[in-house]
């Protein structure tokens, strides 16, 4: 009986099976050539999305590469660029991809440049063009916590061009409420010193504002030595802070003390500012800076300086202001001299024609008493600067912007026309 039902089992599965491979199967319909040229064009338009997406994160950051390793830089860019969402459905993911290729050192090189055009009607000047700043930076990470940032500038001079070490720093995080690093720095007194670096590209204008000219006498540029920063808690208010401690000005007030401190006394610096949370854009702070010079043999003076700024960083609109007192004593006399400078500067990205066109003004005044032994080179200053910038692509632009201003007491207002393309690649 059992045999039986067996057979009868393994004649029905043989049945099942010949019967099925007899029976045609319902095929879906294969997609046509034209339906697949159009997936083809829809996932190629997809990626140069993601591509665009990318080289717009990219130029965000561009400027910043100091910023990933030691500083905060920032670049302006198109308000399409600056307003596009992040992303993070994958940040899990991401990050971890990220972390597995993480190796350490890993250089990163951004490199910047401008041509400029520039025509007065001061007596004696001479137009046409001239090649400006050509700006590399370096930046590396040497492992989780500490990077460092490297930046050297060209700058033509008649008989060749002079090669610079703008800055040098290796930065330790320890968290976001201290970090230390030693090196060169751009002197933490002003908000522009350290906001906008070297490549024109960085800044809206084709040029910087006299007090913080860079070769200036104004204020110290430049700052050798160690700096402390981080965050202070406080909540929406966002207070951050910079100390530092290193060489003052050389001889040559340009010039920082690279080689050496001229005197045996060190500079200090110390500043505090605020970005509060709700009003993304707004930073307002001040700083102090003490020191002791000597631009002769046997002629100190001391040398404090306060300042204080208000800005607002977003492109709709774009408004910097800063305020500087430059206070000299002399160790011998004891005669005080008091020197001060300001500038204000309002710019505002226009919504049509791809957010690529932004026009700007600033106001700049330098004062300081004809009697000041130290500032021998500052010239009394009152100007004004009209321009616009135009974004020709996420890392090129053109500028052009005209000045009347009036350098020295009882000096003849000078007009002039300025242009610049600046890039960085």
């Amino acid at each position: 009986m059992s045999s039986r039902l067996l057979s009868l089992l393994v004649f029905s599965l043989a049945t099942s099976g010949l019967l099925a491979q007899s029976t045609p199967q319902t095929q879906e319909p294969e997609p046509s050539v034209q339906s697949l040229l159009e997936r083809i064009q829809r996932l190629e338009k997809r990626i140069g999305e993601l591509e665009d997406h990318q080289r717009g994160q990219a130029a965000v950051s561009a400027g910043s590469s100091g910023s990933a390793a030691v500083d905060n830089t920032k670049a302006p860019q198109t308000n399409a660029v600056l307003e596009q969402p992040a992303s993070h459905e994958n940040a899990p993911s991401t990050t971890a991809v990220r972390e597995a290729e993480r190796h350490y050192p890993s250089l990163q090189i951004r490199g910047f440049g401008d041509v400029d055009f520039s025509a007065t009607d001061k007596k004696g000047s001479v137009s046409g063009f001239n090649l400006g700043q050509f700006v590399l930076h370096f930046a590396s990470p040497l492992s989780e916590k500490v990077s460092y940032f490297g930046e050297l500038s060209f700058t033509a001079q008649p008989a060749a061009y002079e090669v610079q070490v703008e800055r040098s720093i290796i930065r330790y995080d320890y968290n976001d409420y201290f970090k230390i690093s030693f090196g060169k720095y751009h002197t933490p007194i002003s908000y522009w010193n350290t906001a906008f670096h070297h490549g024109a590209w960085l800044q809206t204008t084709v040029s910087r504002p006299e007090m913080v000219r860079f070769g200036g006498t104004f204020i110290p540029i430049h700052f050798v030595g160690l700096q402390a920063e981080g965050n202070i808690p406080s909540g929406g208010l966002g207070l951050g802070y910079n100390v530092g401690l290193g060489n003052g000005r050389s001889s040559i007030l340009s010039k920082a003390g690279d080689s050496g401190d001229a005197n045996d006394n060190r500079a200090w610096v110390a500043s505090v500012f605020a970005r509060p949370a709700r009003l993304y854009g707004l930073q307002f702070g001040g700083a102090v800076y003490r020191d002791k010079l000597t631009p002769q043999p046997g002629r100190n003076f001391e040398e404090l300086i306060t300042s204080a700024h208000l800005v607002w960083t977003k492109e709709h609109p774009e408004f910097l202001s800063e305020f500087a007192n430059v206070h000299h004593r002399d160790v011998l006399t004891s005669n005080t001299y008091n020197s001060q400078a300001f500038y204000i500067q309002l710019a505002y990205r226009l919504p049509w024609q791809e957010n690529k066109w932004k026009p700007y003004y600033r106001f700049e005044y330098i004062h300081k008493p004809e009697s000041d032994p130290v500032f021998l080179d500052v010239s009394d200053l009152v100007g004004s600067t009209v321009g616009v910038r135009y974004d020709i692509t996420n890392y090129a632009a053109f500028k052009g912007e005209y000045r009347n201003s009036r350098i020295g007491k009882d000096e003849p207002r000078v007009n002039g026309g300025f242009f610049q393309t600046a890039f960085t690649f």
